[in-house]
C-alpha cells in the first residue's frame, strides 16, 4: 500500500470541513507540520477547534491559523509569549481550554488508545478542577479526565515510508506518535520518505495503521523560540 502523496495540499485534499477538530504535532516549535499549517490557512476552513501543545510563536506555526482567525478554540498546555493568541483570548475572540501538560499528553493518548475517561490528581484543589467529576481512591482525591480525539490529526515526521510507519526525532517525538492515533484521520509530513523495507521495525516509533496520508514535507526551517548562548571558555 502507497499512502504517499505528491504534495501537502493534495495530502488535505478532501479533509477539511469549517468546525472541525485538528491535532497538530509539535513541541515548542519542534515537531510542527510546517508544510500542513500553509496549506489549512489556505484553504480557509473557519471554526477551528486545534488541539495542540502551544500555538506557536509569532510568525510561525498555528500562529499563522491565528492570524486569519480561522481557530476558535484551543486546548492547549502552554501558551507562551504568543501575543496574538493572548490578545485574542483576553478580547473574547478565541476560546481556550487549558490543560496541564501531563494531563494534555495523556488525554491524547487515551483517545488514541480508546480509553474513554481516566483519573489523575494533577490540578485537584485548583481552578483545573471546577466543573469535573472526582473521586477518592485509596484515600487520595482524583479528577476525572475525558480522552481527546479529532477529526484530523497533523504530525511530523523524520523518517517515514510508502505504508505510513513513521520515525520521529528526539523532541519532535514529544506529542506527534500520540497524536498520530487520536486521529480520525492522520496526514503525516516526513522529511525524508525511505523506500519500503526502509525502516528498521524495532525503531518505528507509530506504525502505519495509524496514518492516512504521508507527504515529504517542503518546510523544515525548524526554527529555535529562544537561543540562548554563551561566551566560549577560552583555554
Amino acid at each position: 500500500m502507497n499512502k504517499v502523496f505528491d504534495s501537502p495540499a493534495a495530502a488535505l485534499d478532501g479533509l477539511l470541513f469549517d468546525g472541525m477538530t485538528i491535532m497538530s504535532g509539535g513541541f515548542g516549535l519542534s515537531g510542527n507540520p510546517e508544510s500542513l499549517i500553509p496549506e489549512i490557512r489556505a484553504a480557509g476552513v473557519t471554526g477551528l477547534t486545534v488541539i495542540s501543545n502551544n500555538a506557536g510563536a509569532d510568525g510561525f506555526g498555528l500562529w499563522m491559523l491565528l492570524e486569519t482567525r480561522q481557530v476558535a478554540k484551543m486546548i492547549s498546555s502552554y501558551v507562551g509569549e504568543n501575543k496574538l493568541f493572548e490578545s485574542q483570548y483576553l478580547s473574547g475572540e478565541l476560546e481556550l481550554e487549558l490543560n496541564p501538560q501531563g494531563t494534555l499528553a495523556e488525554r491524547i493518548r487515551a483517545g488514541g488508545a480508546g480509553i474513554p475517561a481516566f483519573y489523575t490528581a494533577t490540578g485537584v484543589g485548583t481552578q483545573v478542577a471546577v466543573g469535573k467529576p472526582a473521586e477518592r481512591i485509596d484515600g487520595v482525591e482524583y479528577l476525572r479526565e475525558t480522552w481527546l480525539r479529532a477529526d484530523l490529526s497533523i504530525v511530523k515526521a523524520w523518517k517515514a515510508d510508502p505504508a505510513g510507519n513513521l520515525v520521529f526525532r528526539k523532541t519532535a517525538r514529544n506529542f506527534n506518535p500520540e497524536m498520530a492515533a487520536a486521529g480520525r484521520r492522520t496526514v503525516a509530513e516526513a522529511e525524508i520518505i525511505v523506500e519500503e523495507g526502509g525502516l528498521d521495525p524495532d525503531q518505528i516509533h507509530t506504525p502505519g495503521i495509524y496514518v492516512d496520508r504521508v507527504v515529504r514535507s517542503t518546510i523544515n526551517e525548524k526554527r529555535i523560540e529562544k537561543l540562548t548562548t554563551r561566551q566560549r571558555e577560552t583555554g
